[in-house]
């Protein structure tokens, strides 16, 4: 008697099997995602208009806000002055002093404290207690040491995205299977071998974690060191435009903020997706 194979899917199944195919709805939707993305914005929008126009006071007062038109309009105006620009590119400079030491040194130290025990024993419990410690507590220390408050906000906005980068690289550190280690140092490879062929490819996405993390800590902390002692700056035109009462302005400078946090995370996040491509998909999620 002659067994008869059973196919691997059932005829008529294979539409349900592509149907709940987690890989197949992610190829097949990317459009509605962004369809739904653009309208929760513009309804939000919507509403804010609505509610602001109408002098609606319910628990909240909206008729104290100005209106979406109002915000445009102040928008408008601000782009075309040049001090629009200069508070811009101050901002960026800090942001990229910052957020750029706080890579190199972070990425450095974590790798330090999740691979020697003595840098662990000797660092790790002072970076334990300074850990909780917001950055922008750190304002009065910072505003004693440094002579001028530019290189003030460059060391808030470093402490602020160190701490994500570093405690990111050394979970990621201790977490590689010594597996790997192992086997590079069976084939003839030494301290350097394990650190560029295993270290370093292996912690990349716990890195980048840490980055997409720090960065957005970095901006909080940039603006709010720029509303209490800059002169120049995204942080402090926002404050200067609420104490004159210029609500309008407030609000253009918490949408310029807004855009400019949501630019340098999607470039954070591509880079690490350019750079990790020759992950498994899932390891990359």
């Amino acid at each position: 008697m002659t067994t008869l194979e059973q196919p691997d899917v059932l005829p008529g199944t294979e539409a349900v099997v592509e149907e709940h195919d987690p890989a197949t709805r992610r190829r097949s939707s990317p459009w509605r995602s962004r369809l739904v993305r653009i309208t929760s914005v513009l309804g939000a929008i919507l509403a804010w208009q609505l509610l602001t126009a109408h002098d609606v006071r319910l628990w909240l007062r909206f008729d104290t806000l100005p209106t979406v038109t109002d915000v445009v309009s102040a928008f408008c105006t601000q782009l075309q002055t040049d001090l629009f620009y200069l508070d811009l590119g101050q901002s960026l400079i800090r942001i990229l002093s910052g957020f750029g030491l706080a890579t190199v040194v972070g990425v450095a130290t974590g790798i330090a404290l999740g691979r020697s025990e003595l840098f662990a024993d000797v660092l790790g419990p002072l970076t334990e207690l300074a850990r909780p410690i917001p950055a922008i507590a750190v304002v009065p220390v910072a505003i004693l040491l440094f002579p001028s408050d530019e290189a003030g906000i460059v060391f808030i906005t470093f402490v602020a995205a160190f701490f994500p980068i570093m405690v990111s690289t050394r979970h990621a550190v201790r977490a590689l299977p010594t597996l790997w280690e192992d086997s590079v140092r069976t084939l003839g490879g030494g301290r350097w071998d394990v650190l560029a062929r295993v270290v370093l490819p292996g912690i990349l996405p716990g890195v980048f974690g840490g980055l997409s993390v720090g960065i957005g800590v970095a901006w909080i902390c940039v603006i709010s060191a720029e509303m209490i002692s800059g002169r120049l700056g995204v942080g402090y035109r926002t404050w200067q435009a609420y104490t004159i009462v210029d609500y309008p302005g407030v609000f253009v400078g918490m949408i310029t903020i807004g855009i400019l946090g949501f630019l340098t995370s999607g470039a954070v996040e591509l880079l690490g997706r350019r750079v990790t491509r020759w992950l498994p998909r899932g390891e990359r999620a």
